[in-house]
């Protein structure tokens, strides 16, 4: 598995307990509910392609 960066994350009390229902209903952790939201928003945004058509056009 690829090694991952870590960072400090300050976020406003109320968005964090949304976040964590959030998370729930998807059976995921925080952590992992804000990486898939910032993945993805990333992808819609066109900064970034996705791992599949990274290795098509290899």
């Amino acid at each position: 598995m690829a090694e991952r960066k870590s960072f400090l994350l300050r976020v406003d009390p109320e968005l964090h307990a949304a976040l964590e229902k959030w998370a729930a209903d998807e059976l995921r952790s925080v952590n992992a509910q804000i990486e898939f939201l910032l993945t993805r928003a990333v992808r819609e945004s066109g900064r970034v392609r996705k791992k599949q058509d990274q290795k098509r056009s290899r």
